[in-house]
């Protein structure tokens, strides 16, 4: 296998390799006649990434009949991605192209040269594993009848309102047309919720923060389809971050593909009205979701600002004007926490309460709400990830 690749192409392949690097530690390779396939599992099985290279992305595309007899069998080998990084530690800006060679099928290392704009050629060595455990997973995004389509740049603005350290996020999607219940008219009318996830079982979960988003979909969105009754998935952030950048460094959209708890939700970037007819090259993220729903912890944190009484002391009204901006609310667990209403001009000043924890981020969306959360169900400690259900493919001998 000989190939070779130079400008925006190898950009791409950076951003390939790192995304996948940050998903997890090893990475397979798959030659095949018309493309080039890259998958990574991390160990616990619960996110599986995958990045296809078209014949066209590469400058030269040469593979050896002979290796990938019989044609069902691809050449594949297995490397580390730590050690791939350091291969391409390099700037791209002062490369001219990059070389990738595998001299024979069972060779036992893989040959990477970078040539050098200012004419030095840098040849690395990178020891291939001598059993790859090859595995495929292929999901039929018709299966999902919920999805979302989101900007790179706008969903780091909402992830940026929670913490930096959150290891897992719950996405709740209800019915447009059905419209969420509030008297108060604060979260009318947002049919998405974006709020963190805290595992009950660790330690210092009563110590962390929890904020929940309440999102209008034509606002936010470019595209969101979802009917029925409402569904929520959670599913880990590093992950998501992680795409979230290789799609905002490719300029595309993200469209993220679920259907309920349980199952795992599909991420591919979305190339606009050809839907990726015209790229040579494919991405996909799959994860895993926690097997126990959040709704039934939702119920009482829907309407924050509507409750009437907390701790024997009367709650300071909202205003009953409904606005189109995304809403947000957040609270340190285990704190009495203390209504930003106070800060308005139309709300009296009230006693405070020595057991509050002021949370100053008015500034960060408008109309900020604290409520009392809802103590985890004693169930939720046993939330845990599905694994996926990978494909072994199994190597022929040729």
């Amino acid at each position: 296998m000989e190939l070779s690749m130079s400008g925006s192409s190898l950009r791409t392949f950076g951003r390939c390799v790192t995304f996948l690097a940050r998903v997890a530690s090893e990475l397979v390779l798959q030659a095949h006649p018309a493309k080039l396939e890259l998958h990574t599992l991390n160990s616990s099985r619960s996110a599986y990434g995958s990045v296809s290279l078209a014949r066209d992305f590469f400058d030269n595309y040469h593979l050896d009949a002979a290796a990938s007899a019989p044609p069902s069998t691809p050449l594949q080998c297995s490397v580390l991605l730590k050690s791939l990084l350091a291969v391409l530690r390099t700037p791209h800006a002062a490369l001219d192209r990059l070389d990738i060679s595998l001299p024979e099928p069972d060779a036992p290392k893989l040959q990477f040269t970078l040539h050098c704009l200012n004419g030095v050629r840098k040849t690395y060595w990178i020891v291939c594993s001598a059993e790859p455990e090859v595995q495929s997973l292929a999901l039929d995004r018709g299966r999902f009848p919920s999805r979302l389509s989101i900007r790179p740049r706008e969903l780091a603005r909402l992830l940026s309102n929670f913490q930096s350290s959150l290891q897992e996020l719950t996405i709740i999607a209800t019915d447009p047309a059905a419209g969420l219940p509030d008297a108060g008219g604060d979260v009318g009318g947002k049919a998405v919720e974006l709020r963190s996830y805290n595992d009950p079982a660790k330690d210092d979960c009563e110590t962390r923060l929890h904020t929940q988003l309440w999102i209008d979909p034509v606002e936010e969105f470019v595209e969101y389809v979802h009917a029925g009754d409402p569904v929520d998935v959670t599913f880990g952030v590093k992950e998501l971050k992680a795409f979230l950048t290789f799609c905002e460094g490719c300029e595309v959209d993200i469209l993220l593909f679920f259907e309920k708890t349980g199952e795992p939700v599909l991420l591919v970037p979305r190339f606009g009205l050809d839907n990726g007819s015209t790229s040579d090259f494919e991405a996909m993220l799959v994860l895993a979701t926690m097997t126990v729903s959040q709704l039934a912890d939702s119920n009482d944190a829907q309407q924050p600002a509507t409750s009437a009484q907390h701790n024997g002391e009367p709650r300071a009204a909202t205003t009953p004007s409904v606005s189109n901006h995304t809403k947000i609310w957040s609270e340190l667990s285990g704190n009495t926490p203390k209504s930003f209403e106070a800060n308005r001009e139309t709300h009296a000043p009230k006693k405070s309460n020595a057991g509050t924890s002021m949370l100053d981020d008015t500034s960060v969306l408008p109309n900020v709400t604290n409520a009392p959360r809802k103590p985890p169900a004693a169930d939720n400690a046993n939330n845990i990830m599905q694994p996926l259900q990978m494909v072994h493919l199994e190597e022929h001998p040729g």
